[in-house]
């Protein structure tokens, strides 16, 4: 069997100092379990960058190559990228740039400005692509395939290709793809070479057919690209190569989600939560989210204040969990949205809340085991987001569910492709019709609900994790 190597900004092994040195903590996720279905005799490498001090201090021994026994038997090589570079690379493009235009994030009156700043974390970007593309092109064999992973890293694809011609290089998105108008905010040369990165896979794959169709309308727009169909089938030409197209919608991974979702730590969580809701008989509107600005929590709390006000019937009968666990904090902005997001929940329970109830369960310490079991406990899942490339949480919201649970899903998250027959669908801005279609979701009768929900799951696992992996490179290789 061919060679496989994966190209990922995160590994799946994280460092931490000790004081007899260097603990290695495993991860999950789609590539871990899809790594694990291809067996042994594919001779898997997992290519990663260093994410921190102990990262770089493992990415220094063996030439970053990691001991079998950190990462669980799977061959990993950890790059050791400078600091500066990758803050740059990581922070001044990829999440700052990259993720804004794809998510339609920016303010345009005062935001982006590209100037002589963007231009330094450019070249960081650019180096940083450089050294994936370098370390790739030295541990390929002959007619290897590469799975290249997301906005991070759209330049490998190219340059892999102009060192190593002969490997099979294919890219995944695992973010929308913002169409033309808006992805033209970037700077011409810098849209041009990140669309003409991608173009040297031979393959590029999507979550949904939406951000697929609007990554070719790009190439068309900027490059000057052919895009052909055939059928469903899509590809794209520029400058003699062709590049096929594809779609695979990863889901969630039910025997595992099921198992965990009643291991002893989830029951624990599972009674202190109902002890903060403060009865069986209250129902609960559940969200669980990282504070990524493209969640969109914020109007999902002005929208269940405005259900408690356009619907006072409900005031003492339903809790809203939100679990908004803090992310990249490094970040100005990302700090002041997960303040905001504290402050607009104080205010509710201020405005709202009574002796013997609060109206918002906030919980901002990040924890598996109690995202779990508010899953279980889940009536109404509220997952509304402004832009979203999948949205996992809305898939596995479902199969966990004790008794069934309704879906109010934003028609922006990708997930809505496959969800919307059996959601209650929403436009993330509207806070008056999200809060009316919390209301309905409330509202549905419990058999409609567990049949609903039902239906939810299953189309929620029709591409588990590993399937997802495996179709990608399948396809990959059949070209």
């Amino acid at each position: 069997m061919p060679q496989v190597l994966v190209a990922s900004n995160r590994g799946p092994v994280a460092y931490t100092r000790a004081e007899d040195g260097l603990n290695a903590r495993r991860g999950g996720g789609g590539l871990v379990s899809g790594l694990s279905a291809i067996g042994a005799d594919a001779d898997a490498l997992w290519v990663c960058a260093a994410l921190g001090d102990a990262d770089r201090a493992a990415a220094r021994r063996d030439g970053g190559r990691l001991p079998l026994a950190d990462t669980g038997g799977q061959r990993v090589r950890m790059l050791d990228i400078a600091p500066d570079v990758f803050a740059d690379a990581y922070n001044g493009i990829a999440n700052s740039v990259l993720w804004f235009v794809h998510h339609m994030l920016y303010q345009t009156p005062f935001e982006p400005v590209f100037d002589t700043a963007f231009e330094k974390a450019y070249a960081a970007y650019e180096t940083y692509n450089t050294a994936f593309a370098d370390a790739l092109a030295e541990d390929a064999d002959e007619g290897a395939s590469v799975l290249v992973q997301d906005y991070h890293l759209t330049l490998v694809p190219g340059l892999l290709r102009a060192r190593r011609p002969d490997l099979r290089i294919g890219h995944f998105s695992h973010t929308p793809w913002a169409p033309p108008d808006y992805y033209r905010l970037l700077p011409d040369d810098t849209a041009a070479a990140v669309l003409r990165g991608v173009l040297g896979a031979d393959r590029a794959a999507f979550l949904t057919r939406r951000w697929a169709e609007a990554f070719a309308a790009c190439c068309a727009d900027v490059l000057g690209a052919e895009v052909r169909r055939d059928g469903e089938a899509l590809s794209v030409l520029h400058e003699g190569r062709t590049t096929r197209i594809g779609v695979h919608g990863l889901g969630a991974d039910a025997d595992f989600l099921r198992e965990r979702a009643h291991r002893p730590d989830v029951e624990e969580r599972l009674a202190a939560l109902r002890e903060q809701i403060g009865g069986d008989n209250r129902r609960t509107v559940v969200r669980v989210d990282r504070t990524e600005l493209s969640k969109n929590i914020v109007r999902g709390l002005h929208a269940f204040r405005r259900l408690l006000e356009d619907h006072p019937e409900w005031r003492e009968r339903v809790v809203h969990l939100a679990f908004a666990y803090p992310s990249r904090q490094d970040l100005a902005v990302y700090r002041d949205y997960t303040a905001e997001v504290t402050r607009t929940a104080e205010e509710i329970n201020a405005q709202h809340g009574t002796a013997t109830w609060t109206p918002v369960v906030l919980h901002v310490e990040d924890d598996f085991a109690r995202s779990l079991a508010a899953y279980r406990l889940a009536d109404v899942a509220l997952v509304n987001p402004i832009r979203d490339g999948m949205n996992l949480v809305a898939k596995e919201v479902p199969v966990v569910s004790d008794a069934g649970c309704v879906l109010v899903l934003s028609r922006e998250a990708g997930a809505h492709e496959e969800l919307s027959a059996d959601a209650l669908s929403v436009n993330p801005y509207d806070v008056r019709g999200t809060a009316r279609a919390l209301d309905a979701a409330l509202r549905t009768p419990p058999e409609e609900r567990a049949e609903r929900c039902k239906r939810l799951a299953a189309a929620a696992t029709a591409l588990p994790p590993q399937r997802w992996f495996l179709d990608q490179l399948e396809a990959l290789r059949a070209l």
